[in-house]
């Protein structure tokens, strides 16, 4: 099922641009929107060393994914294995602790911390963020020969989602076309906290997919940092407007986890 939709990218009239995760009234962003073709990547089995991202299937033990003590109990070591199994790393550790977003239509959204969809095209880290964030997590005196940044996304409800997530092919995007970003982290209650991140510039060639009717027994695992230079590197991603998703569908629910795969200098 291909269709069209806005992107939301980045334009180039703001000379840092900054986002919030809560307070987007604060947000310094030039939005472009444009047009793109969005197609069906179910059927082209795109893999994670090639488009940099990949549906798998993969059923998770805990009955309610929205419930936290659960997601760090049960279902950050379910996270664990999944990504140790399909990337063979050393070690893999969960670096978030499972981020709920609903879509603009449900009377959860922005109630949580971070809970609205992404709307404008983006990378979660720039290369300094993941080398540093890599570093930081790596045991004493092991030397670091690799380590990939994960975002594991989950729709918790029902198919079709009004606002699916569409992952842009790692192979169609030119380093000129990412914008280096302050995201800020503004849990109410908290001292603001942030890192570097990546906005998408658009280019014609930019070949955006997704993957239409997820249930909650997917996973889509893709790519926002590879050190490996001969592999897919990242993976811009953004929430979009499904033309075709009925009035009455109930509003999108989705689960992040990110995770970090490393692996050592001598095994």
């Amino acid at each position: 099922m291909h269709t069209r939709a806005m992107i939301a990218y980045a334009g180039r009239g703001v000379a840092r641009p900054r986002y919030y995760a809560n307070d987007h009234s604060r947000d310094v962003l030039d939005i472009a929107p444009v047009e793109m073709d969005i197609a069906d990547a179910r059927a082209a089995a795109p893999t994670l060393d090639g488009a940099g991202f990949s549906l798998v299937a993969h059923t998770s033990a805990v009955n309610d994914l929205t419930e936290r003590a659960a997601l760090e109990t049960l279902h950050r070591p379910e996270i664990v294995a999944l990504i140790a199994r399909i990337s063979g790393a050393d070690l893999v550790l969960v670096t978030s602790p499972g981020i709920l977003r609903f879509s603009e239509r449900s009377p959860h959204s922005g109630v949580l911390d971070n809970s609205r969809p992404a709307r404008f095209a983006h990378v979660d880290v720039s290369d300094p963020t993941a080398a540093a964030f890599a570093q930081r997590a790596a045991p004493p005196g092991r030397r670091l020969a690799r380590f990939v940044h994960y975002n594991i996304w989950r729709a918790l409800s029902v198919p079709p989602q009004d606002v699916p997530l569409a992952v842009c092919d790692a192979r169609s995007v030119a380093a000129a076309d990412l914008i280096a970003a302050d995201a800020v982290f503004d849990k109410p209650g908290e001292p603001e906290w942030s890192f570097e991140g990546l906005l998408l510039t658009h280019a014609r060639g930019h070949r955006w997919h997704w993957f239409p009717d997820m249930h909650r027994d997917e996973a889509l695992i893709f790519k926002t940092h590879d050190s490996d230079t001969e592999r897919a590197h990242c993976v811009p991603h953004v929430a979009f407007d499904n033309s075709s998703c009925p009035a009455h569908a109930p509003p999108r629910v989705s689960i992040e986890m990110r995770a970090l795969a490393l692996w050592f200098a001598g095994g």
